[in-house]
């Protein structure tokens, strides 16, 4: 008996093993699907909230089955409502996910759109149309405001990215570099404000406040493609995004090519978030709880990280968007304070539940 157990023990531990991890994976896969609900019910509960109350079904009604639906009900809610939300659950994943990949691949639990200062330049991008006026800019022209954001936001983002062809993508340098860009793009924006006459101080104070207000369909389907392409191609790099949370040396021993993934990993989520960020204009936090929150979650595995930082950058937002309706009635509140007020507490309860460092 003693030596059969002896021989049955190897399989029972790894029946054990094989279980344990099976569970992890039904926990995981559970949490995404909790989050995914929990964006679809803020998405709808954001649809119905408004100027014109409308009722839990009758929004749902009018989302889903729009010919069963009155005409007035139908327009308020695709016309006028639709637009924002639907900005607020894309916009929220893409400075997510942007947020999430920055942190990947930067080794930094602070890496955010913030970070490398592509919101800091899509802001003076939209100062300096509002301001000077994109017809004076001949290149600009035809851009627009968010246009021009975009421009900007990319370009800062190209720099960095030269900048570390030249001289070694190196985590340190590229931050240190993204540093510098925020400081130089928040000193160009104050000097924006400063010259700017009152009316054009009021537009750029309330486009870097961040608002889902300026949202249409045409920006949301132009989100929504960048993120049909980033998606597939960040969970196709899943495993080695996850090698490289072990260090640079041990992703490289197991074939990695950091540098290179680095590289182009940076340019793919810098397309991302200048996009999100010329639609919404600068909102904070959500780029940097969202993965946070995810992390916590489901962990590391790219599998699952990259679609719960996902939904859960979705979910902050489109919560933040309902928050801003419901605090002043009557008033639109810019989203983006809500998420900062909402996101210092967040981040600092996140800090203090955890025992070990935010970043192990």
């Amino acid at each position: 008996m003693t030596a059969q157990a002896e021989l049955a023990s190897p399989e029972v531990r790894v029946a054990e093993v094989v279980g344990a991890h099976r569970g992890r994976v039904r926990r995981k896969r559970l949490t995404v699907t909790v989050l995914v609900l929990l964006t679809i019910a803020a998405a709808v509960a954001d649809v119905a909230v408004g100027g014109e109350a409308l009722g839990i079904g009758d929004t749902v009604r009018a989302i889903f089955t729009p010919w069963d639906a009155p005409v007035m009900d139908t327009e308020i809610v695709w016309h006028l409502r639709m637009p924002m939300t639907a900005t607020a659950v894309l916009v929220g994943a893409a400075l997510s996910l942007a947020g999430a990949e920055m942190q990947t691949v930067l080794n930094n639990p602070l890496a955010e759109p913030y970070t490398l200062g592509v919101s800091a330049a899509a802001s003076f991008g939209a100062a300096l149309s509002l301001v000077v006026g994109v017809s004076a800019i001949p290149v600009l022209g035809l851009a627009g405001t968010a246009g021009t954001a975009w421009i900007f936001a990319m370009l800062t983002s190209a720099v960095i990215i030269g900048f570390s062809v030249v001289r070694g993508p190196h985590t340190e340098t590229m931050v240190l570099l993204g540093i510098a860009m925020v400081f130089l793009f928040t000193a160009l924006l104050s000097l924006m404000q400063y010259v700017a006459s009152e009316a054009q101080l009021q537009q750029v104070v309330f486009w870097t406040l961040g608002s889902l207000s300026r949202a249409s369909w045409p920006q949301v389907g132009m989100l929504a493609v960048v993120l049909l392409v980033a998606v597939p191609l960040v969970l196709r790099a899943s495993w080695k995004l996850t090698a490289m949370r072990l260090g640079d040396d041990r992703a490289r021993a197991l074939g990695v090519r950091v540098e290179r993934i680095r590289i182009v990993a940076l340019a793919g989520i810098s397309l991302v978030a200048a996009t999100a960020v010329s639609i919404a204009g600068s909102i904070g936090f959500v780029g940097l709880v969202g993965p946070h929150i995810a992390r916590m979650l489901v962990g590391e595995d790219h599998r699952y990280f990259v679609t719960a930082s996902l939904f859960g950058g979705a979910f902050l937002l489109c919560a933040s968007s309902l928050v801003a309706k419901l605090l002043v009635p009557g008033v639109l509140v810019p989203v983006g304070i809500i998420t900062s007020i909402v996101g210092v507490p967040v981040f600092l309860g996140l800090i203090l539940s955890r025992r070990r460092a935010l970043w192990t």
